[in-house]
């Protein structure tokens, strides 16, 4: 019922997600939040690229246990590449969303490693463990999305997935995805990518699995 003028101003958003007055927007499906929690279900590490309002973040952190990892990672601001003219994100928001949902789950709560900066700066300086899945839906230009690529498939452990948003079309897929489903048909239909395989398909989503041989 709120006017679309208030209801996507950022400023009033921010405070209203900010105070749990309004749930984060939601940018996944149930079906791709399904396919998030199966995955991640029982990972060690697990980093997510694009957080946004926290509503896909909420979803890997249910979905993982105490002794894992989620790493999220997001500059914040207007992203032109990565989210529609007039939206945005603040961290202090996004912060607060996701650790009330973290205070929530008490001592089952996955660990939680904020990164705000871009996630090639983020791959650039790893330390951390190889990664078991990866959520990539940050900048969706079709060089945004190939650098997310390049940056993080060595880093992931065998047998671990590159879960890729948008890359297909569905009923209600955002306009100007043409660039993210280009990067993936061009990596993982048409043989650019060896050592990896579609593993998964559910509406926006697509899912690459690494083959434990190819693993470094």
């Amino acid at each position: 019922m709120t006017p679309a003028r208030l209801r996507d101003d950022p400023r009033l958003r921010a405070a209203a997600v900010g105070l749990g007055l309004i749930p984060p927007r939601t940018m996944h499906t149930a079906a791709e939040a399904q396919l998030l929690q199966e995955l991640a279900r029982g990972r060690r590490c697990v980093v997510e690229i694009g957080v946004y309002e926290g509503s896909s973040a909420l979803v890997l952190l249910d979905a993982l246990g105490s002794d894992a990892t989620l790493h999220l990672i997001d500059p914040f601001g207007h992203q032109p590449g990565a989210l529609r003219a007039g939206w945005a994100a603040t961290e202090r928001t996004t912060r607060r969303v996701v650790a009330r949902a973290a205070a929530a789950a008490g001592d089952a709560s996955p660990r939680v490693v904020w990164h705000i900066e871009r996630s090639e700066d983020t791959a650039g300086g790893w330390r951390g463990p190889p990664v078991d899945l990866v959520f990539v839906d940050g900048d969706h230009t079709a060089a945004g999305v190939a650098l997310d690529w390049s940056r993080w498939h060595e880093l992931v452990a065998a047998d671990g997935y590159v879960v890729f948003h948008d890359a297909r079309s569905a009923p209600g897929s955002p306009p100007g995805i043409d660039d993210v489903i280009g990067v993936v048909d061009g990596l993982f239909r048409e043989g650019g990518a060896a050592g990896w395989e579609i593993a998964r398909e559910v509406d926006r989503a697509v899912a690459v699995r690494r083959a434990a041989t190819q693993a470094a």
